[in-house]
Protein backbone atom coordinates (compact mmCIF):
# COMPACT_ATOMS: atom_id res chain seq x y z
CA UNK A 1 0.00 0.00 0.00
CA UNK A 2 1.27 3.48 -0.81
CA UNK A 3 1.31 6.21 1.82
CA UNK A 4 -1.78 8.39 1.96
CA UNK A 5 -3.06 11.33 3.90
CA UNK A 6 -6.61 11.47 5.18
CA UNK A 7 -8.46 13.28 7.92
CA UNK A 8 -9.23 11.59 11.25
CA UNK A 9 -12.04 13.28 13.17
CA UNK A 10 -12.79 13.03 16.89
CA UNK A 11 -16.33 13.21 18.26
CA UNK A 12 -18.02 13.54 21.63
CA UNK A 13 -20.27 10.46 21.57
CA UNK A 14 -21.91 11.09 18.18
CA UNK A 15 -19.32 9.52 15.87
CA UNK A 16 -21.83 6.94 14.60
CA UNK A 17 -24.29 9.66 13.54
CA UNK A 18 -21.54 11.80 12.02
CA UNK A 19 -19.94 8.97 10.05
CA UNK A 20 -23.36 7.81 8.79
CA UNK A 21 -24.06 11.40 7.73
CA UNK A 22 -20.79 11.51 5.76
CA UNK A 23 -21.69 8.17 4.17
CA UNK A 24 -24.95 9.79 2.95
CA UNK A 25 -23.00 12.79 1.63
CA UNK A 26 -20.20 10.92 -0.17
CA UNK A 27 -21.51 7.37 -0.63
CA UNK A 28 -19.16 4.46 -0.27
CA UNK A 29 -18.48 1.79 2.31
CA UNK A 30 -18.58 2.57 6.02
CA UNK A 31 -17.00 0.31 8.64
CA UNK A 32 -17.69 1.05 12.32
CA UNK A 33 -16.06 -0.70 15.28
CA UNK A 34 -17.32 -0.09 18.80
CA UNK A 35 -15.41 -0.05 22.07
CA UNK A 36 -17.64 -2.95 23.20
CA UNK A 37 -16.61 -5.14 20.27
CA UNK A 38 -12.98 -4.33 21.07
CA UNK A 39 -12.90 -5.73 24.59
CA UNK A 40 -14.75 -3.04 26.54
CA UNK A 41 -18.21 -4.64 26.54
CA UNK A 42 -18.92 -3.71 30.17
CA UNK A 43 -17.91 -0.04 29.91
CA UNK A 44 -20.33 2.90 29.61
CA UNK A 45 -18.74 3.62 26.19
CA UNK A 46 -19.40 0.11 24.84
CA UNK A 47 -21.65 1.43 22.04
CA UNK A 48 -19.39 4.35 21.16
CA UNK A 49 -17.23 4.15 18.05
CA UNK A 50 -13.60 3.18 18.66
CA UNK A 51 -12.74 3.44 14.96
CA UNK A 52 -14.73 4.30 11.88
CA UNK A 53 -13.60 4.44 8.27
CA UNK A 54 -15.49 5.58 5.19
CA UNK A 55 -14.05 4.74 1.76
CA UNK A 56 -15.85 6.50 -1.08
CA UNK A 57 -16.23 5.81 -4.81
CA UNK A 58 -14.24 9.01 -5.49
CA UNK A 59 -11.24 7.63 -3.59
CA UNK A 60 -11.73 9.62 -0.37
CA UNK A 61 -10.97 8.01 2.98
CA UNK A 62 -12.45 9.63 6.08
CA UNK A 63 -11.79 8.22 9.54
CA UNK A 64 -13.37 9.13 12.84
CA UNK A 65 -14.07 7.95 16.37
CA UNK A 66 -15.52 8.95 19.70
CA UNK A 67 -12.99 10.08 22.28
CA UNK A 68 -11.69 7.08 24.22
CA UNK A 69 -12.51 6.71 27.92
CA UNK A 70 -10.41 9.08 30.00
CA UNK A 71 -9.75 11.51 27.13
CA UNK A 72 -11.38 14.95 27.11
CA UNK A 73 -13.17 16.17 23.98
CA UNK A 74 -11.92 19.67 23.09
CA UNK A 75 -13.24 21.03 19.81
CA UNK A 76 -10.77 23.29 18.06
CA UNK A 77 -10.16 25.31 14.99
CA UNK A 78 -6.84 23.75 14.04
CA UNK A 79 -8.06 21.71 11.10
CA UNK A 80 -10.37 21.70 8.11
CA UNK A 81 -11.20 19.03 5.59
CA UNK A 82 -10.52 20.16 2.04
CA UNK A 83 -12.36 18.88 -1.03
CA UNK A 84 -11.04 20.01 -4.37
CA UNK A 85 -11.25 19.05 -8.00
CA UNK A 86 -12.87 20.06 -11.26
CA UNK A 87 -16.13 18.05 -11.17
CA UNK A 88 -18.43 20.96 -10.42
CA UNK A 89 -21.64 18.94 -10.09
CA UNK A 90 -20.07 16.46 -7.68
CA UNK A 91 -18.41 19.12 -5.51
CA UNK A 92 -21.51 21.35 -5.43
CA UNK A 93 -23.52 18.31 -4.34
CA UNK A 94 -21.12 17.71 -1.44
CA UNK A 95 -21.28 21.41 -0.54
CA UNK A 96 -25.08 21.43 -0.42
CA UNK A 97 -25.20 18.41 1.87
CA UNK A 98 -22.33 19.49 4.13
CA UNK A 99 -23.59 23.04 4.61
CA UNK A 100 -27.23 21.98 5.24
CA UNK A 101 -27.90 22.39 8.95
CA UNK A 102 -24.47 23.91 9.49
CA UNK A 103 -23.04 27.39 8.95
CA UNK A 104 -21.43 28.99 5.91
CA UNK A 105 -18.30 31.06 6.56
CA UNK A 106 -17.46 31.81 2.91
CA UNK A 107 -20.23 31.31 0.32
CA UNK A 108 -19.42 28.90 -2.52
CA UNK A 109 -18.67 31.40 -5.31
CA UNK A 110 -16.03 32.53 -7.78
CA UNK A 111 -12.93 33.86 -6.03
CA UNK A 112 -10.17 36.25 -7.09
CA UNK A 113 -7.88 33.35 -8.05
CA UNK A 114 -10.50 32.14 -10.54
CA UNK A 115 -11.82 29.03 -8.80
CA UNK A 116 -15.18 28.58 -7.09
CA UNK A 117 -14.49 28.25 -3.36
CA UNK A 118 -16.44 28.13 -0.12
CA UNK A 119 -16.02 27.33 3.55
CA UNK A 120 -18.64 25.88 5.87
CA UNK A 121 -18.92 24.10 9.19
CA UNK A 122 -21.24 21.08 9.15
CA UNK A 123 -23.83 20.32 11.82
CA UNK A 124 -21.24 18.28 13.76
CA UNK A 125 -18.81 21.21 14.04
CA UNK A 126 -16.38 19.99 11.36
CA UNK A 127 -15.01 22.75 9.09
CA UNK A 128 -14.90 22.08 5.33
CA UNK A 129 -13.31 23.90 2.38
CA UNK A 130 -14.56 23.20 -1.14
CA UNK A 131 -12.59 24.37 -4.18
CA UNK A 132 -13.84 23.84 -7.73
CA UNK A 133 -11.19 24.46 -10.39
CA UNK A 134 -11.51 24.69 -14.12
CA UNK A 135 -11.36 21.29 -15.86
CA UNK A 136 -7.99 20.56 -17.39
CA UNK A 137 -7.88 19.04 -20.86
Amino acid sequence: MTSRLNPYLSFDGDARQAMEFYEQVFGGTLALNTFGASGMADSPQADNIMHGMLQTPSGFTLMGADMPPGEEYRPGNTFAVSLSGDDEAELRGYWEKLSAGGSVTVPLEKQMWGDVFGMCTDRFGVPWMVNIGEPTS
